[in-house]
């Protein structure tokens, strides 16, 4: 047998096989490092003071209202829990209508081994408590219109989530085979009267869908967009009657009701204001330390020389 030639091997000789590139390495000097910290953590801190003070001027009742409800100690982040769901079936598929995901497991097949719609934890876990707003004028009480147009995410509504094809002009009839999940009292075809609003595409659905990454959240509910109360809430007395159907105490958690105005940066919540701030003044403390362990050891080093 014939030796191989070692060239066959050898790699082209290219600057990039070769590794002959250009390159750049920053030296991370003192010089260049304080003062990156230092303009970082100012960057932080005024961003942070923006984010904040945006966050403190949401009014909880003047200007365009949103009307939220909150739960505290439910962790929908949990995984099994986020993961409990079909995508596929939410998109309208037949094949995943009669025949849902394992991932839907145990909220997957009802009686009769029936096939659940929308199978999953998520869904069957739907918050479920009404209200209504009432404004007291003279002893009279004036119902507020509440606008559940659109609280979706508008991806959600027209992108991720459809209906199966109506069977005969009838959603009904297109989730013929299927039950309602578990915890619900009637199935997703009779959610809302409206067809705009019904089904998989149902606005107060398609919010509750929408996992919440922390343990304490709150929800759109609705917008108080109509009448008398487009601009505002005046000041008075107002009643909310609340139908109670949403158990918390098997998880010792609270619901609550919060109404609030919006900014660019969304309704009143400050975490990231703070965020931003504790990170930038960490970054002038650690420039701080930095600089009084440069000067220390660069005075010793100066006198050894």
């Amino acid at each position: 047998m014939g030796k191989e030639d070692p060239k066959v091997s050898k790699p082209d000789n290219t600057a990039f096989t070769q590794q002959r590139l250009p390159a750049w390495q920053p030296i991370l000097s003192a010089g260049i490092v304080l003062p990156l910290f230092v303009v970082i953590g100012l960057t932080f801190i005024g961003i942070g003071i923006g984010l904040f003070i945006t966050s403190s001027n949401v009014q909880e009742i003047e200007g365009p209202v949103f009307m939220y409800y909150g739960l505290t100690n439910y962790y929908q982040n949990y995984r099994k829990y986020g993961i409990s769901r079909d995508d596929d079936q939410l998109f309208g598929n037949i094949d995943s209508l009669k025949s849902p995901a394992n991932f839907c497991s145990p909220y997957q097949m009802g009686a009769k081994q029936m096939p659940i719609a929308p199978c999953g934890a998520i869904a069957n876990s739907l918050f479920n408590d009404t209200f209504r707003l009432f404004y007291k004028v003279n002893e009279v009480y004036t119902e507020v219109l509440l606008d559940d147009n659109g609280i979706s995410w508008w991806t959600d509504y027209n992108v991720k989530f459809r209906n199966p094809p109506e069977i005969n002009g009838s959603l009904k009839n297109a989730f013929e085979g299927t039950v309602k999940p578990l915890n619900w009292p009637k199935p997703v075809y009779e959610l809302s009267t409206n067809p705009n609003n019904n089904g998989f595409i149902n606005q107060d659905f398609l919010v509750w869908m929408r996992i919440a990454a922390l343990p304490n959240f709150r929800k759109l509910y609705r917008r108080i967009s109509e009448g008398n109360w487009s601009r505002s809430l005046p000041a008075g007395n107002y009643s909310l009657e609340i139908t109670y159907n949403y158990p918390v105490l098997s998880f010792q958690g609270k619901k609550k009701v919060v109404f609030s105005t919006v900014t660019w940066m969304g309704g009143k919540n400050s975490f990231l204001g703070i965020a931003y701030l504790v990170f930038g003044s960490l970054s002038i403390v650690m420039a701080l330390i930095m600089l009084i362990v440069y000067a220390k050891y660069q005075v010793q080093i100066d006198r050894d020389m």
